[in-house]
């Protein structure tokens, strides 16, 4: 029998199994270690509750009690400032500003072009997009390098936008090469985690099989 989602006592997470935005999302939930209920969104055909709840009917969309939520950077802010603990943004107003200019520069340079292959048949990139994606990475390889997470020393929002793209890698068609060895590191520190395999679909699992 279906369930109203804003009835629900639980909160919940539509999420699409490969997207990007909802992987995010996800692995936030994941590092919180947040009691969710995650209802996997398949195909074009979108649950009812879910189109009455959100205008846009896109996905991820997070329902918590009389709350809904949108965006994945909306949903991600509000999960880190709803369950405080572990932080994954800094205090001070100016490193948190720095955070965020990196969360939107991610967003505009990494995210626009990786939605590319959200909506291609075999979730590649054009090979402009994979050149400008690949290139566009390779631009931050000293700051993956100077510290254990981007721009810092403990994991945060801005890892947990930064892995999903990262994990995609191979599905997109994209090496790194030699000189991303930073990267490479980083890549390992942070697949490793718990919070990261916990966070990950089986479908998510496949791309690096």
């Amino acid at each position: 029998m279906a369930v109203i989602a804003n009835r629900r006592s639980v909160m919940t997470l539509f999420s699409r199994p490969t997207d990007i935005h909802s992987h995010r999302a996800r692995l936030v939930l994941a590092e919180k270690n947040i009691n969710i209920e995650i209802s996997s969104v398949l195909g074009n055909d979108l649950p009812e509750d879910l189109m009455d709840l959100n205008p846009y009917h896109t996905v991820p969309t997070l329902v918590d009690r009389d709350l809904t939520l949108y965006d994945s950077r909306v949903i991600i802010e509000y999960l880190d400032e709803r369950f405080p603990h572990p932080p994954l943004m800094p205090v001070d107003p100016v490193m948190r500003a720095q955070f965020r200019l990196a969360l939107f520069r991610i967003e505009t340079d990494w995210y626009s072009l990786a939605e590319e292959a959200e909506v291609s048949g075999d979730g590649r990139l054009s090979t402009k997009s994979r050149k400008l994606l690949r290139e566009s990475i390779l631009q931050s390889t000293e700051l993956f390098g100077a510290r254990p997470y981007f721009l810092s020393e403990e994991f945060s929002l801005v890892d947990a936008s930064i892995a999903p793209i990262l994990w995609r890698l191979p599905v997109y068609g994209i090496e790194l090469g030699n000189q991303a060895e930073p990267i490479e590191e980083y890549m390992k520190r942070v697949f490793a985690r718990r919070s990261f395999q916990q966070g990950l679909t089986e479908l998510e699992q496949e791309m690096r099989l």
